[in-house]
């Protein structure tokens, strides 16, 4: 990446730089015509992706410090507009889903049996989440096993460390309550 960066002086390296940034951010990225005497399209795409890559992984990694002077121009953009990059990322991620939880409820039954089994004595979570999804609010529930609570557990836990790692958490509010319902099941079990 530097290497194809190298090709333009240092100012016109920033220049370059803040338009990737534009791009990342929503508003218009660099133009191919203003480039096509310094690089070629595969070049072109090659330095566009690189430096995207760039930028998200060093506002989300915290990168600093290097060393040629256009790799030092590349991170004084990344510098000069860290808040921004790392907000058009998060904009980014919650525009996945425009599903936002409101509330949930949740409560911890012991199936003693079924029509199947005669002793069953398996702790069951029912999980009632309210989702506001365009304006409209709709509840969702849902019966799981400890396995599957489990599994919840594990994935918000990962969306959590994902969400932390952009500076917020999408709902501070299930991951404690999700454990602690493990916890239940387990002092259910003993």
């Amino acid at each position: 990446m530097v290497a194809l960066l190298s090709r333009l002086p240092v100012t016109d390296g920033v220049k370059l730089c803040h338009r990737v940034v534009d791009g990342l951010c929503g508003r218009d990225p660099p133009c191919r015509a203003d480039y096509s005497s310094t690089w070629s399209l595969e070049e072109w795409l090659e330095l566009l992706d690189s430096l995207t890559a760039f930028f998200s992984l060093a506002v989300l990694a915290g990168l600093s410090g290097v060393g040629s002077g256009h790799a030092e121009a590349v991170l004084s953009v990344i510098r000069a507009r860290r808040e921004e990059i790392r907000r058009a990322l998060l904009d980014r991620t919650n525009s996945i889903s425009s599903a936002t939880l409101q509330d949930f409820d949740w409560q911890l039954k012991l199936a003693l049996s079924s029509d199947k089994i005669s002793s069953l004595h398996t702790p069951l979570l029912s999980l009632s989440l309210d989702v506001r999804e365009n304006m409209a609010l709709r509840s969702v529930t849902m019966e799981m096993n400890r396995e599957e609570l489990n599994t919840l557990i594990s994935s918000l836990e990962a969306a959590n460390k994902s969400e932390v790692s952009l500076g917020e958490m999408v709902n501070p509010k299930l991951l404690p309550m999700a454990v602690r319902c493990d916890r239940e099941c387990e002092r259910m079990l003993l």
